[in-house]
């Protein structure tokens, strides 16, 4: 995807957010998880992030249903291979668990964000 595309379509998503991105993202901004700057739908290359913390290199993505396809499993694999690639780490979640279990979510992100 050319690179205005994807600016477009990261403001489109900014403008859009899931229930599940809105939950998480008001406990991500203004670095109210371990002082950490989080930004959200981050361009990265072709790839757009759902959530992404820039000084610990940890992107969050929220998956919904259509993630658990063989075809967007694969697609999931080529985009974690590229951001690996850039130093890039992903934690992946389901949006049900956004949503229900935001705590246990939260308490992962956190311990990524401490881990080093």
């Amino acid at each position: 995807m050319p690179r205005q595309r994807t600016s477009a379509f990261a403001r489109e998503l900014r403008q859009t957010q899931t229930d599940a991105e809105q939950r998480l993202w008001y406990a991500l901004r203004d670095r109210r998880l371990s002082g950490a700057k989080f930004r959200r739908q981050y361009q990265c290359g072709m790839y757009v992030l759902d959530f992404y913390c820039p000084c610990k290199k940890l992107a969050i993505e929220l998956d919904g249903g259509q993630h658990a396809s063989a075809a967007a499993r694969e697609h999931d694999a080529r985009r974690a291979d590229y951001l690996a690639e850039r130093g890039i780490k992903v934690l992946r979640f389901w949006d049900n668990d956004a949503l229900l279990r935001t705590e246990a979510v939260l308490q992962a992100i956190w311990l990524a964000l401490n881990s080093d």
